[in-house]
């Protein structure tokens, strides 16, 4: 009988602990977020690192995509490898690639966070073998070439490629990416790598109907290293190939170079929060209700209105770095203006107030109600720099 009751007993704390159990896994599988659906259904600005290494795993560019998918626009930002700082995950100064080669995509994506000023929750990483691959099963990437090349690197090897607009193999995909000409300057280099990263984007665009497929993603997914599991990396990608490749906005980290333990770093102006600030204002863009925000790169012409020795180029170089042209730096007709003050040439009073957030200016005017600017309209605004402000804003 007390055998009988034992197994009772035991049958009954067998039940509880199988209830518990099922109980566990289904509460485990309800509370697990879908972080690729989560953002397109919260309508979230989609962020994406995306890096891509040599056969040595040394760096060869890294570009973060900011992508929303209402509007189907896009931002990237482009991360010169040389940038240099105090980076916390090495203890010391040094280019920001070499956290990558030292610690790893993860610590590597926590400092482009910092740097940033933004979370970066997917990373998607290739080497340049894969990235070659990816290029022939695309069709080839279409880019500009603005001269033929022909060159004979140090090691004898040879790098061809012809010039125009030329859609390019794998193996003229790394020529683009390897050559090494002593005529260019480092922004020809790091546009040659914005160009690549552009082009992919679009060739995503062209053969999204294909390549996102389940059983057609199954035959690349292995050319990608991300932080997500295969089939949320296939949605992700197949998202933003909606991307408009064509209106994308590139924008880098405007700087000054500087020899440290004899290397050259870029090191961003204003410790970096010139940079934070153009992130923030373009993805603030990227929401816009209007499309008139992202919608092309504005021409600016800066006035110096002050007695400020170079403040019209020190602010040119401010705005470049937040994703402006700057046609012409000059003197305005009189050096003492109070007041900052911005001319809208083209009757765009959102993205002049866009621009005006960036320094802080509220002073904006119409051309046609302005006596100020003799502007010959090759400009989308002028601006004249006033007494107050200190350099990067109005105060």
């Amino acid at each position: 009988m007390k055998n009988r009751q034992l197994d009772k007993s035991m049958l009954f704390l067998i039940l509880i602990f199988f209830l518990l159990v099922v109980i566990f896994v289904v509460l485990l599988f309800a509370t697990q977020s879908d972080p690729v659906a989560d953002a397109i259904k919260n309508e979230q600005i989609i962020k994406i690192l995306f890096v891509l290494e040599d056969e040595n795993g040394e760096v060869i560019f890294t570009n973060v995509l900011g992508y929303y998918p209402r509007s189907k626009r896009g931002v990237l930002y482009d991360i010169p490898g040389n940038t240099g700082a105090i980076y916390s995950s090495l203890g010391r100064v040094d280019r920001i690639d070499a956290v990558y080669r030292e610690k790893g995509i993860e610590i590597y994506r926590g400092e482009i966070e910092r740097l940033l000023g933004q979370t970066v929750p997917f990373s998607v990483v290739m080497n340049l073998e894969s990235f070659a691959q990816l290029s022939d099963y695309l069709g080839g990437l279409r880019v500009f070439v603005p001269s033929p090349v022909d060159l004979t690197g140090e090691q004898g090897q040879r790098w061809l490629l012809p010039s125009g607009a030329v859609t390019l193999d794998g193996d003229k995909v790394r020529t683009y990416l390897s050559y090494i000409n002593p005529d260019d300057s480092l922004s020809d280099i790091q546009d040659r790598k914005q160009n690549i990263m552009t082009a992919v984007l679009g060739a995503f665009k062209q053969n999204e109907s294909v390549l996102f497929s389940k059983l057609a993603f199954k035959s690349v997914q292995d050319l990608f290293s991300a932080n997500i599991s295969s089939d949320d990396l296939r949605r992700l990608l197949g998202e933003i190939s909606h991307v408009d490749a064509e209106r994308i906005v590139v924008t880098t980290i405007i700087g000054s170079a500087r020899i440290v333990d004899g290397q050259t770093l870029l090191f961003p102006l204003y410790d970096g929060q010139l940079f934070k600030d153009s992130v923030k204002q373009t993805l603030g863009s990227l929401l816009s209700s209007s499309d008139t925000a992202l919608n092309r790169i504005y021409v600016l012409e800066i006035q110096n209105g002050t007695t400020v020795q170079g403040l019209a180029h020190n602010t040119s170089t401010l705005l470049q770095g937040a994703g402006y042209d700057v046609l012409t730096t000059t003197n305005a007709e009189t050096n003492d203006c109070e007041k900052t003050v911005i001319i809208d040439h083209i009757g765009n009073r959102e993205a002049a107030e866009n621009l005006g957030g960036f320094i802080n200016c509220t002073n904006i005017i119409d051309d046609e109600i302005s006596e100020i600017s003799d502007s010959d309209f090759q400009v989308d605004f002028t601006i004249i720099l006033g007494k107050d402000f200190d350099g990067r804003y109005v105060r």
